[in-house]
């Protein structure tokens, strides 16, 4: 039986991977912060399919306990500072988490077990301030948030583990990937969850920063086997994640609220709020991810459609229930 560690397990892309990795057979474990408030609520239905450990990005000693006692075949880091907004209201601890916590990880590695494959979640919030379109794993890093360029840290310290001690270290460059398990601070549920409310005449508007800017959308749910392929290779590599399609937050807004049945959106929602705009933008992400379907055999199933669809029907089912 295979053994995989997952560290944060508890969020979105977590909670698929640890559901993908138990239908395939492996011992999960996953590590956990504690905190004073428990936060299992993606996780609660394979709870006691799963082994909790307790640790920490910022603590060595404790990410070292969590490889040493699970004994993993592969570690999967997923946890992170993951808000890019934060990220300017907290530069420094986004580094601490998202940049350093990588090298804990590997250093972990290193130095208990250097044949432990390895999965680094990289991001598109790298390219930033695009130099080409679509983007690829070799276009040019130009991160545009505290978040980015944490995250370009983590990509490279990657890539050195695996040139430096030979170690199978992959990182894949996920473009935005979202599900019903998305958090509500991200806008993508923030537009179908208040779409959902607003439907039931729980609230009356929205509020937005601007509608222009372009994302690259996918489903977590297909870009979690993804980023287990990597690992099943002969030889570590990164790659881009991506479903080749961008759209505008207008588009998401338009279609979220006519799968909840409001017919004109403009009556709900308040954008170019002040509040709500980024310090630097990043305008214009699509990603070019035919390494992956080349090397890995995958391609996303799920459509832009289909997942905010999927997203606004879940939200009227978790609002109604309320």
């Amino acid at each position: 039986m295979k053994k995989a560690l997952i560290t944060g397990i508890t969020g979105q892309d977590g909670s698929y991977l640890a559901e993908l990795l138990l239908s395939k057979g492996y011992k999960v474990y996953g590590l956990t912060r504690r905190t004073s408030t428990v936060n299992n609520e993606r996780i609660q239905h394979i709870e006691d399919k799963i082994t909790l450990l307790q640790g920490d990005l910022l603590d060595q000693s404790s990410l070292s306990s969590a490889i040493l006692e699970s004994e993993p075949d592969e570690v999967y880091n997923l946890a992170a500072q993951s808000f890019v907004k934060t990220s300017w209201n907290q530069p420094v601890l986004t580094g601490e988490f998202t940049a350093l916590g990588v090298t804990r990880l590997l250093e972990g590695i290193r130095t208990i077990n250097p044949k432990i494959k390895f999965y680094q979640a990289s991001s598109s919030e790298m390219f930033g301030k695009v130099t080409e379109s679509p983007q690829k794993e070799t276009t040019r890093f130009h991160p545009r948030s505290p978040y980015g360029v944490a995250k370009v840290y983590g990509h490279y310290i990657t890539v050195n583990y695996r040139e430096s001690y030979g170690i199978f270290a992959c990182s894949g460059i996920l473009f935005n990937h979202e599900s019903p398990r998305r958090g509500l601070e991200f806008v993508t549920r923030k537009v179908t969850h208040s779409a959902a409310r607003i439907k039931l005449g729980k609230q009356k508007t929205m509020e937005l920063g601007s509608l222009e800017p372009k994302r690259d959308w996918g489903f977590a749910g297909d870009y979690v086997e993804a980023i287990w392929l990597m690992l099943q290779q002969e030889k570590a590599d990164d790659y881009v994640i991506a479903s080749g399609e961008n759209h505008s937050v207008r588009e998401l807004v338009e279609l979220a609220f006519s799968f909840a049945g409001i017919k004109d959106w403009r009556k709900h929602v308040i954008f170019d709020k002040e509040e709500h705009m980024r310090p630097a933008e990043v305008d214009y992400l699509i990603g070019d991810a035919s390494k992956a379907k080349e090397k890995l055999g995958w391609k996303p199933k799920t459509s832009f459609k289909q997942l905010v669809e999927m997203m606004v029907k879940a939200d009227l089912e978790l609002e109604r229930s309320k």
